[in-house]
């Protein structure tokens, strides 16, 4: 009898400890959740690197709002389709010109200065577009203001955050704040791609709203967006700009001095010390060659050899991605299959969210196996799901070839990113990523070309099996030659440690 209670009491025990141990388990679980995704990484960042995130958001949400009704505002002004076309050419070349010219004196002029720049040229272009109805006009606001004909990113700025993410984050967490920073931009567009066609849709409905003065509205909202960018682009801190190098004369150690040299003759001490000050500036030199060179990024031999490899096979996989746009991949499903235009851009909305998070999951995959294997593995099905499109003959199967290359497309973009930034040195970064984004763009203007011909001739699926093919020719190149690679960044870490 003596027994009972105490095996009750043992009981109640047993009973109250599960709550705890249950609680523990779950609290284990959200820690890990957190980590695994890269939240705890995002919400432990830097301010600036959480503005920075912010920054691409707006101007991703901008260019999704503003590509979905660029070509049709040039239609309501009565431009004709080849100069729209032209139109798109022209904004396309001017981007490579500025964003080759800001990226190389970034760092040199100040990130934020560029950044903020870019922002105030964004606004003057929406109140451009909002008010102008000339074409030469809308022209060069296009390209000194940066308006996306594609509604992907374009313009110096994605160079300039990536160099400053990579310095404001530690190399143990770059990937996780590189994919929050691709979900957050794809995010950005997808949300205004939806918000655009919403109000266009809204507004078109009330009385005396035309279809032009909608479109103008839109532009109003991009100009808005562009004073946001300032405003929150003026919050940056000078953490952002690229680290101050070290003065070359530092405080020596007595230890490391040279004992026989303080026992030298005194024309030997004389030598000695008239060799330590600083030489006199070349005759040669003028104050704006000193300037130049002061702008001009310096990039080493060993980095140069990497990023010529590495523009290379970027350019053929930007070629592949041109072949197959957005645009055409929708022209084509509703040419074949007779598949409305409005049912794809719902559908492209709900696989551009996937492939968004779809980031988080390649961030987790990256800690475990590496950078350039999470590259491969995740983009090489994307390419064979691509190159599949056009075989089968049912709309179903062609579809769900679509959804499955549409989520995995864009899973290695993060580890991409971070790779590049460990691949060479921090005060390289900005130049060297705004000629890699110079490489893409260039490559990916040509493909629309071919497809135009391949389709006009009722060829159009050879694109998409010569766009998987390049795609995958590129992903086991990339195994093939960076597999196993360190990167600049580590090298030069060991030898200073």
């Amino acid at each position: 009898m003596r027994h009972e209670p105490e095996s009750q009491g043992s009981s109640s025990l047993s009973n109250a400890g599960t709550p705890p141990q249950a609680g523990t388990f779950l609290l284990q679980l959200f820690e890990r959740l957190t980590t695994e995704l890269g939240i705890s990484s995002i919400l432990g960042s830097s301010r600036d690197t959480k503005l920075l995130c912010f920054l691409r958001f707006i101007r991703l949400f901008a260019y999704g709002a503003s590509t979905l009704i660029l070509a049709l505002h040039l239609s309501s002004l009565s431009v004709s389709d080849a100069r729209i076309g032209l139109f798109m050419s022209l904004t396309l070349w001017g981007d490579v010109v500025i964003s080759f010219v800001l990226t190389l004196f970034a760092d040199g002029l100040g990130r934020r200065r560029v950044l903020m720049l870019g922002a105030a040229l964004m606004a003057a272009s929406g109140v451009v577009f909002t008010f102008s109805g000339n074409y030469w006009v809308l022209v060069a606001a296009s390209i000194f203001g940066v308006i996306s004909p594609s509604g992907n990113e374009i313009g110096p700025f994605k160079a300039i955050e990536e160099s400053t993410l990579s310095q404001l984050s530690p190399s143990a967490i770059r990937s996780d704040i590189f994919a929050w920073y691709t979900l957050l931009g794809n995010a950005g567009t997808a949300c205004g791609t939806i918000t655009c066609g919403f109000v266009v849709q809204k507004l078109q409905s009330l009385n005396g709203w035309t279809p032009e003065r909608a479109y103008r509205a839109i532009f109003g909202i991009y100009a808005f967006l562009g004073i946001l960018k300032l405003l929150v682009s003026l919050m940056l801190t000078r953490n952002c700009e690229p680290g101050i190098e070290r003065t070359k004369y530092e405080p020596i150690e007595l230890d490391d001095v040279d004992v026989e040299s303080l026992l030298s003759s005194d024309d030997d001490d004389n030598r000695t010390h008239s060799s330590s000050k600083p030489n006199p500036p070349a005759t040669s030199s003028t104050p704006a060659h000193n300037l130049s060179k002061s702008l001009l990024p310096s990039i080493s031999s060993a980095s140069l050899a990497i990023v010529l490899k590495l523009c290379i096979l970027f350019a053929v996989d930007s070629f592949a991605s041109g072949l197959v746009p957005m645009s055409l991949v929708t022209y084509y499903f509703t040419t074949k299959f007779s598949i409305p235009s409005s049912a794809l851009g719902t559908l492209f909305f709900v696989t551009s969210i996937v492939a968004a998070m779809s980031n988080l999951v390649a961030s987790s995959i990256s800690k475990r196996i590496g950078l350039i294997k999470t590259m491969v593995f995740t983009h090489l099905p994307s390419a064979i799901f691509l190159a599949l499109i056009p075989a089968p003959p049912q709309v179903f199967l062609a579809m769900t070839f679509l959804v499955l290359r549409s989520c995995l497309s864009s899973m290695d973009q993060a580890p991409r990113q971070a790779f590049l930034a460990a691949a060479i040195l921090s005060n390289e970064r900005t130049a060297v990523m705004g000629v890699v984004n110079i490489t893409r763009t260039l490559a990916q203007s040509g493909g629309p070309v071919v497809t135009g011909w391949l389709a006009g001739d009722g060829k159009f699926w050879i694109s998409f099996v010569v766009a998987g093919g390049l795609k995958a020719a590129y992903d086991l190149a990339m195994l093939k030659l960076f597999v196993g690679f360190k990167g600049r960044e580590s090298e030069h870490l060991e030898r200073e440690s």
